[in-house]
């Protein structure tokens, strides 16, 4: 196998300019004054994603329930039920990708 001459690749023979060194504030000011969002921009969200937001808001909290918990895990006696953990996640899918269909 021959190897040729360093010239012959391309991408070899294009000059690179230098770099400079600048401090991280600078740099983050410019690609800020780059990326700087289009007050005009109109973002849309899916129906999955949309059904993912309502059920979060209004999702009941225990406060009793997860300091029961807590208190459990605290003094080891929290069990895990790996197969009740599937069952309710296999569901809670279906719920969510059901409502994304409609």
């Amino acid at each position: 196998m021959k190897i040729g001459n360093p010239a012959d690749k391309p991408g070899s023979a294009a000059p690179v300019a230098p770099v400079r060194n600048q401090p991280a504030e600078t740099k983050a000011q410019e690609a800020g004054a780059h990326n700087a969002a289009d007050p005009s921009a109109k973002v849309e969200l899916s129906n999955a994603a949309s059904s993912l937001l309502e059920g979060g808001a209004s999702a009941d909290f225990d406060a009793d329930k997860v300091a029961r918990i807590a208190q459990a895990i605290s003094d080891g006696k929290f069990e895990i039920n790996a197969e009740k953990i599937a069952d309710r996640l296999i569901a809670n899918a279906h719920e969510v990708l059901g409502k994304a269909q409609h």
